[in-house]
């Protein structure tokens, strides 16, 4: 039997993202929480070696005075600036920038990367694709390793790695949704193209998970990581929910490299139907 640990298949079983590693597949926001101590507490249990904080969106400090990062160890976590809320490429890259200046005060190994979100409308917040194409290719030539939210159809997840993409991550549903993932084959032509020819890169379905069966459906079919935050956050008890969520997504990944069983019309006997006393 392979020799497992707490967070992965195996020891060797690790996320790698550009020139990021980590354990843990999951990937967890820090928004929405009802309060800091919550969010702390979730992070904490879920596991999570990587957070993600929306650098247009977040408010450093808060009414009550308080500063997000007081709540958030940056010698624990790697800060995934991400760039919500921005609905225009220029926007998305004056963003990112700004994240890249704040990790790089506080020396957190994030400042080289980003989360890019160029959404399209506020009703969906549905990605736009030629801004997000746009903002990918200016952003690595600018020398970030860019993560990119983008939706699950094949032929722009395949334009976003053909663009120097470090990580294309495509939705599981509309952002807070919570309906889980809505079009598997989708994801499924996704990973085929994006893994042609590069069984490593890195593929991480992004929002819309509400629970952690959503989690483990999106892991079975072979994606590399799940990033989430409202289904964690807006849970009734958000601690639990991000224990669930962290074996959701081990769960997942063990039952994606054991490999299912295939699916059958008719029943197959579970015991031996030769050799039995029954059978003499």
């Amino acid at each position: 039997m392979t020799p497992m640990n707490n967070d992965t298949s195996t020891p060797s079983d690790t996320l790698r993202i550009g020139s990021h590693t980590f354990h843990s597949r999951l990937i967890v926001g820090t928004g929405k929480y009802a309060s800091y101590d919550s969010m702390r507490q979730s992070l904490d249990i879920s596991g999570t070696e990587c957070i993600t904080v929306a650098v247009r969106r977040e408010r450093l400090i808060d009414a009550k005075g308080q500063n997000i990062l007081d709540f958030i160890d940056t010698s624990r976590y790697t800060i995934l600036p991400n760039t919500a809320g921005c609905f225009t490429a220029d926007e998305a890259i004056r963003v990112a920038r700004l994240g890249r200046e704040i990790l790089s005060q506080l020396n957190n190994p994030g400042a080289d990367w980003v989360k890019l979100e160029v959404l399209g409308d506020t009703r969906t917040l549905l990605p736009d694709p030629v801004a997000t194409l746009e903002a990918t290719k200016k952003l690595v030539a600018d020398g970030f390793q860019v993560l990119v939210y983008t939706s699950d159809d094949p032929v722009m997840a395949k334009r976003l790695k053909e663009a120097g993409a470090a990580s294309v991550m495509p939705a599981g549903s509309p952002i807070g949704s919570g309906q889980g993932v809505l079009n598997p084959n989708a994801i499924r032509i996704c990973l085929e193209y994006l893994k042609e020819n590069d069984p490593t890169y890195p593929v991480i379905v992004d929002a819309g998970v509400g629970t952690a069966s959503d989690v483990t459906v999106a892991m079975e079919l072979g994606v590399d990581g799940v990033l989430l935050n409202t289904g964690i956050a807006h849970a009734r008890d958000a601690c639990r929910m991000a224990q669930a969520m962290r074996l959701g997504v081990e769960a997942g990944r063990l039952a994606y490299l054991a490999g299912r069983i295939p699916k059958k019309l008719y029943a197959t006997a579970s015991s031996p139907t030769e050799g039995t006393i029954a059978a003499k």
